[in-house]
């Protein structure tokens, strides 16, 4: 794909979702493949863009304390490197060499993943996107920036849906990566990784290649390498933009759930502290589609929680069917944070210190 046309795609999703605002600083994480390249060079570009034409992205009014009092943007570069291959370190200079022909900050760390991993009693992805995600937050503090821009394209998308699918994923998981998620943002989610590609060799930016990535032995890597190339062979070439359309319309259907949600929640509420417990009125509950009673559930504990990761779908059809049994007295314990209580025709939700 040719560097204006990108470019271009670029700039429409960052309009149509409202990723960048006038005046911010983004931190952009980048490994040095051909995905983090692909952002960065977008993303210098952006901001040149902004330089000449002091409201680029036409989002918001001018705000200061930010980037200056021109509504430009800047940009920020974290790079981490994960010691695990003998190129790590090659990896790293070229990331820094680009960004000192570019004029661009540049903050980079070194963490022993492999270690991390087994201290944690975790996988060295999960390890390794944990510490990404720290570093990129430390780096977002220290350089008072706004927003941490990662390069999850389209392809990224679909092999996150086909993933959740197979691990039995409810509607949620079908909406894919978001583009945008808190301080998180994602500039190529509408690109195809074919494009970023081609981005990268007629602009020879020359990216560093991760050849673990060609190695089946994470699910990630099996979902790209084999389960989407039979798919796309054998029953449509044109896969990714099919589940792309899909995740548009599940991610509209689950705004207007979302939304339906809310609406039962302050209809069901008698009381809320903070982090602490929630009441709600067990025969209005009761009175909900089952559809609903699901959601809300879920929606207490994140309220109460900030997560519901660790509920699981036995737990809810516990708790649903323990309320129209509508017996007093009786709990249950989905884990160690939170006890559900039933008492007096009321459900209480109630963190456990």
């Amino acid at each position: 794909m040719k560097k204006e046309n990108l470019i271009s795609l670029v700039n429409n999703t960052i309009k149509k979702y409202k990723l960048i605002e006038n005046q911010d600083k983004i931190v952009v994480g980048v490994s040095g493949g051909p995905d983090s390249m692909c952002l960065l060079d977008c993303l210098k570009n952006v901001s040149k863009m902004s330089q000449r034409n002091p409201e680029p992205m036409g989002t918001s009014p001018k705000k200061p304390g930010t980037s200056g009092d021109d509504g430009t943007i800047e940009i920020v570069v974290a790079h981490v490197n994960h010691m695990l291959r003998k190129e790590a370190n090659e990896d790293e200079q070229y990331v820094k060499n680009y960004c000192q022909k570019n004029g661009i900050e540049f903050y980079s760390k070194s963490i022993d993943i492999k270690k991390l991993a087994h201290t944690n009693k975790i996988g060295e992805e999960e390890a390794g996107r944990i510490a990404r995600y720290e570093f990129f937050e430390e780096v977002l503090e220290k350089t008072k920036a706004t927003k941490i821009a990662v390069a999850h394209n389209k392809n990224d998308k679909i092999e996150t849906m086909l993933m959740h699918t197979l691990r039995g994923s409810g509607i949620e998981g079908l909406k894919g990566i978001e583009a945008k998620n808190g301080k998180i943002i994602r500039p190529l989610i509408a690109c195809e990784r074919i494009e970023i590609e081609n981005y990268c060799e007629e602009n020879r930016l020359n990216p560093r290649i991760d050849k673990t990535n060609f190695e089946n032995i994470y699910t990630r890597n099996k979902i790209r390498n084999v389960v989407i190339p039979y798919l796309q062979k054998e029953f449509n070439p044109n896969i990714i933009k099919t589940w792309d359309r899909l995740s548009d319309i599940v991610t509209q259907e689950n705004e207007y759930m979302e939304k339906q949600t809310k609406i039962a929640y302050e209809k069901i509420l008698i009381k809320e502290r903070e982090k602490q417990e929630i009441i709600i009125d067990l025969k209005t509950f009761n009175l909900l589609e089952t559809v609903i009673k699901a959601r809300l559930i879920r929606y207490i504990i994140k309220r109460l929680l900030g997560s519901a990761n660790s509920i699981e779908k036995i737990h809810i059809e516990d708790l649903i069917k323990l309320c129209s049994n509508n017996i007093g007295n009786k709990y249950l314990t989905p884990n160690k944070n939170i006890k559900i209580l039933i008492k007096n025709h009321q459900v209480y939700f109630i963190v456990l210190s």
